[in-house]
């Protein structure tokens, strides 16, 4: 099959494949038919030039028209669309192009174009319209208007719902094998079970494609592997992502993240890392997605350096946070107890030209709150006000917590007045228990006496952090009545006492004057922990031997969770020093160090012996101090050598209403005699040189003719 070739173009190809443009329509095909051998040979048609580098053939007729009428003449349902200039594709420029390997899919079939697909369509919907049950499915199918065949069974698949009516039809092609199932069938059968959360299905067709030699394609692996992650099967995403690896094929980007995000979760960082490496180096360019899993990961750990590295990572491959990935980095930054960069975060989001959302201003208020920041905690307030931010009721409570630990008691009242005014953030709760908790450090018992009773009033139930609060202020007035009888509602409202009410209790009774208060607050404190009573009691009783404290103690503990231990030593110790009980009180410190309450009390260098008290109580600071100098004393009496510094440090309480820790260990140094002065550098800090300290040591020490180093 040839045509003529116009002379001024002798380099044009004999043969072509597709559409010429600017074609003469003058010209005319000559299709030459030989079937003869002889004639064949004697005239020997003109010669393609892309021939002669393929080994010679004889063809068919039906074989030489073949590329005509399939590239040549269109039909005519096509003939429209070929003629007609196809539309132009618009392209961001400023959206990066695809830099993983693309997804290995399968050619859709052209649905578009089938005759048959009005029909397909209303059987399909008849499908779905049937009642969900086997029987009348497959009732239905019977009436499949054609021969199924692979086009319109997988229209028909694509078409289905729910899962289970997608699960019934595919089972029942495979069942009547009407033709040989191909991956794609799989692939769209699985993303039907990933919406329903079918895990096990799925791995069970995978495990058949793998039995009928199907081949499973990077669509088949992401499928899986998302699944497994939406079910919290992390250890089979694992599982199935190193087998797509086996084979060789290369995660797109669905499935980097996803996986990344299965090993953040089971607690693999190094494996993060290693995966996260290995995709860039492969040119992979991680998305937001990828960051925000990266940066909740180290966040949750509190890995301020792995924080880091994800701002380096981002910036390397210039990304910018979107508002996602900016909540989790604050977030994280909360998390690693660095508020400075979290700020530093909130206001580049603010630059970027972002508008920060109910979940960003949440996170930061807690931070601000966390850390007593009372200027940024009121520049937050007032932007949120004068931007007119959004707001939920997560945030309104966030907010007057923020305002309950730094003190602002006058912002806290005009944001529960404006939550009581609102139509949607009626006040919950919580928000009556941040604020028995500004009245309660401030003092005011008359105001959270109000605001008890009026929560009973409009029908809000107390929980057990309210009770804490009103019991602790309460317990700090010596009004021990009310105390009671708060105490007593709570219980009738069935809120179970917790360990932090339990060590407000105790700090109730270090603090009462009489025996008939101890005994009415103890009373309460058996109604939630009869243990703890009955080992008041037996520090109580000066017979009662170190051994059996110390058994009785680790039991108390045991029963404790973690973050109540340390409270609850620090309020037996002063319970032990209200009665002047001093030697259990350094007992009770002793057993606290010993079971590691206290990890951190003491610090040695080379130039300087610290005693930190920032975790204690004011009598366990008292204690601490009292325990300290007497070991020094022990140091200079055997003659050993000294450091030049010696520091004890308090801290400062940055709450506006927060007890003076520092100012009552100041006065004891002073009731004490010991040379200890303000640190000029450090608030919260006192020193004392090895001399000063050395002559006051041995002016307490009966033989003083001991040589010191």
């Amino acid at each position: 099959v040839h045509f003529a070739v116009s002379q001024s173009d002798p380099k044009r190809p004999i043969f072509f494949t597709k559409r010429l443009k600017h074609q003469n329509p003058s010209q005319r095909f000559r299709i030459s038919c030989k079937t003869s051998k002889s004639s064949s040979s004697s005239s020997k048609p003109q010669q393609n030039p892309l021939e002669e580098q393929s080994p010679k053939k004889t063809q068919s007729l039906s074989e030489q028209l073949q590329p005509l009428s399939t590239t040549t003449l269109p039909k005519k349902d096509q003939a429209a669309r070929l003629s007609s200039n196809p539309k132009s594709t618009w392209v961001n420029p400023s959206k990066p192009k695809r830099s993983v390997l693309s997804l290995q899919r399968q050619k859709r079939s052209p649905h578009a174009y089938n005759p048959q697909l009005r029909e397909l369509k209303l059987f399909a919907k008849k499908l779905n319209d049937c009642e969900n049950n086997e029987g009348a499915f497959l009732s239905v199918l019977e009436q499949f208007p054609h021969q199924p065949n692979r086009e319109n069974s997988l229209l028909i698949l694509n078409s289905l719902k729910p899962w289970q009516k997608a699960y019934l039809f595919f089972n029942w092609l495979k069942t009547n094998n009407f033709f040989p199932m191909e991956t794609i069938f799989y692939n769209v059968m699985m993303k039907y079970l990933r919406l329903g959360g079918q895990f096990e299905v799925i791995e069970e067709l995978a495990n058949e494609m793998v039995s009928n030699e199907i081949p499973l394609d990077n669509i088949t692996y992401s499928t899986i592997i998302s699944c497994a992650r939406r079910c919290y099967h992390f250890d089979k995403a694992v599982e199935w992502f190193e087998r797509m690896y086996r084979t060789g094929l290369m995660p797109d980007e669905v499935t980097y993240s996803a996986i990344l995000d299965v090993y953040a979760k089971l607690g693999k960082v190094e494996e993060v890392i290693s995966l996260y490496e290995r995709g860039v180096a492969s040119s992979w360019k991680p998305d937001m997605v990828t960051f925000s899993v990266l940066a909740k990961m180290f966040g949750v750990a509190g890995d301020y350096e792995g924080i880091k590295y994800v701002l380096q990572e981002m910036k390397s491959v210039e990304v910018r946070p979107n508002l996602v990935v900016y909540n989790t980095l604050i977030e994280a930054m909360g998390r690693a107890g660095k508020p400075g960069f979290a700020r530093n975060l909130f206001e580049d989001l603010i630059e970027s030209g972002l508008t920060p959302n109910e979940k960003t201003l949440t996170a930061i208020a807690k931070i601000y709150g966390k850390a007593r920041w009372e200027k940024d905690a009121l520049k937050l307030w007032e932007e949120m006000k004068s931007k007119n931010w959004p707001v939920d009721f997560i945030l309104y409570n966030t907010l007057l917590t923020m305002f309950a630990d730094i003190g602002l008691v006058e912002e806290a009242e005009q944001l529960f007045i404006d939550m009581k005014r609102s139509e949607n953030f009626k006040p919950d709760s919580w928000s009556y228990t941040a604020m028995l908790n500004i009245y309660a450090s401030g003092g005011n018992v008359d105001k959270a006496m109000e605001l008890f009773e009026e929560m009973f009033e409009v029908g809000v139930e107390l929980n057990v952090m309210g009770t804490t609060c009103l019991i602790q202020c309460l317990g700090k007035t010596r009004r021990i009545d009310e105390l009671v009888r708060a105490f007593t509602v709570s219980i009738q409202q069935e809120i179970e006492p917790d360990d932090r009410l339990c060590g407000c209790l105790l700090s109730v009774v270090s603090l009462c004057d009489n025996r008939e208060d101890i005994d009415k607050v103890l009373a309460c404190l058996h109604q939630a922990n009869p243990r703890l009573v009955e080992f008041v009691e037996l520090i109580e009783d000066e017979k009662s031997s170190l051994d059996t404290v110390k058994e009785e103690f680790r039991r108390v503990l045991s029963d404790t969770k973690d973050d109540a231990r340390r409270p609850f030593c620090n309020c037996l110790i002063d319970i032990c020093r209200s009665k002047n009980l001093h030697e259990r009180a350094h007992d009770l410190l002793y057993l606290g160090t010993l079971y590691g309450l206290y990890p951190r009390l003491h610090n040695r260098t080379a130039d300087e012996w610290s005693l930190n008290v920032r975790t204690l109580s004011v009598g366990a600071a008292k204690t601490a101090l009292e325990e300290w100098m007497g070991t020094l004393a022990k140091i200079v009496k055997r003659g050993e050598a000294l450091p030049e510094l010696f520091s004890a440090q308090t801290g400062t309480g940055t709450h506006k209403f927060a007890q003076g820790l520092s100012n009552s260990f100041g006065s004891h140094l002073k009731e004490l005699g010991a040379p200890f002065k303000n640190s000029e550098d450090k608030v919260g800090c006192f020193v004392a040189t090895r001399e000063d300290l050395l002559l006051w040591l041995q002016s307490k020490i009966p033989s003083s003719s001991t040589v010191i180093s």
